[in-house]
């Protein structure tokens, strides 16, 4: 890491990361403290688009820790200021929760099914079979397919839910049309983020739990990564992959040390 220079910026992944099944890992609060009391500019980041930003902020309190919803960023948000530098005061046909719709409104668009410029898809907790069908009737009509991420499941107390990347991929197999998308591991995911706390890649560091994700996202953006073992990639699954994180640590609790 001898190459970057010192960090100034944190951005870190929220499950997996800071919490675990509502629970916080511990050293989650003392990092969050620890980041607010250094003056160091940080934002949470999350793939999951049900969400908004004081919805988390809420959910993040319950769980001990204390992020303001100015410090969480969405792919739902990350999606919004995409589809605005795109294309300023469109509109979208959105199958999604609070976090997406409200991310969109905010931006300037408009939500509706009459002929709209964008299918957004994000996550929500009863995927509707009827929008589902008039998404795949809008692409076939040539309406241009987003998809705020590619997790194919969630997490839930029950077991995996499917999550917006399994449900793109049965509107693409209907359409044989790919979406974009915006969260994670697209880099364009940290970009947005390094711009909404005004960082620059050279001084920004990305904590994650997975390789696939949250590692190489933050590569392929110039920051520099730290992977944590308290979530989803495990020690010895680190080779498989081509690339490497800048640094390994056993949990977030490891992180403390490096904050001056």
């Amino acid at each position: 890491m001898s190459k970057h220079k010192p960090i100034e910026c944190w951005l870190s992944d929220m499950d997996g990361v800071l919490v675990h099944e509502g629970l916080p890992v511990p050293g989650a609060a003392e990092f969050i403290s620890r980041l607010s009391a250094s003056g160091k500019r940080f934002l949470v980041l999350t793939n999951n688009s049900i969400y908004t930003p004081r919805d988390l902020a809420a959910r993040l309190a319950a769980a001990g820790l204390q992020v303001p919803a100015s410090a969480i960023w969405t792919s739902a948000l990350a999606t919004a200021q995409f589809l605005a530098d795109q294309r300023p005061g469109g509109s979208a046909y959105v199958i999604g929760e609070a976090g997406l719709t409200t991310a969109l409104h905010e931006v300037g668009y408009v939500l509706t099914d009459l002929n709209p410029d964008y299918v957004v898809l994000g996550e929500t907790r009863t995927y509707s079979f009827s929008q589902i069908t008039k998404a795949i009737r809008l692409i076939e009509n040539g309406v241009r397919f987003i998809a705020t991420n590619p997790d194919p499941v969630g997490p839930s107390h029950e077991g995996s839910l499917p999550a917006c990347g399994a449900v793109a991929a049965m509107i693409s197999k209907a359409t044989g049309v790919e979406p974009y998308f915006v969260g994670k591991p697209n880099p364009l995911m940290m970009r947005s983020a390094l711009n909404a706390v005004e960082g620059h890649s050279e001084s920004t560091a990305m904590i994650g739990d997975r390789m696939d994700t949250d590692v190489v996202a933050g590569m392929e953006a110039g920051l520099q990564t730290i992977l944590v073992l308290s979530g989803v990639t495990r020690a010895e699954q680190i080779d498989r992959f081509p690339y490497r994180p800048s640094r390994v640590v056993p949990s977030i609790a490891d992180v403390l040390d490096m904050i001056d």
